[in-house]
């Protein structure tokens, strides 16, 4: 049982990470020395989209799962529990760098408007 449980910690925890990598940009504006934190995690959450790298937090679940008793999932957390919300289909390459894209979308205005902000002042 708490197995089980530190396994779905852990998808929550994933999710939080997603959001916070796709919208914390918008907590800077309030918050502006959380850019520390961000940063890292938009260039993490860019680098694994657009370089197809594997975050550490799937197998990590998939541990827990299957030490729980559970079966575990072949692919990434994108893959297992979002694409199939948005994208029938599955996963592509291609759908991979549009996501990365769109975390940049995102960020990148707020950043260059916090820049420009600061460089008036």
């Amino acid at each position: 049982m708490f197995l089980r449980l530190a396994a779905d910690a852990v998808v929550l925890l994933h999710l939080a990470f997603i959001l916070f990598v796709l919208l914390g940009a918008l907590a800077v504006l309030r918050w502006p020395r959380l850019a520390w934190l961000h940063l890292p995690a938009a260039a993490w959450g860019v680098a694994v989209e657009l370089l197809h790298l594997y975050c550490p937090l799937t197998p990590l679940e998939n541990q827990l799962r299957q030490a729980a008793g559970q079966a575990g999932y072949a692919g990434g957390f994108v893959e297992h529990y979002l694409i199939p919300l948005i994208y029938p289909a599955g996963l592509t390459p291609q759908i991979q760098l549009w996501l990365g894209a769109v975390v940049v979308l995102i960020n990148l205005p707020i950043y260059l408007w916090l820049l420009w902000r600061g460089w008036r002042h």
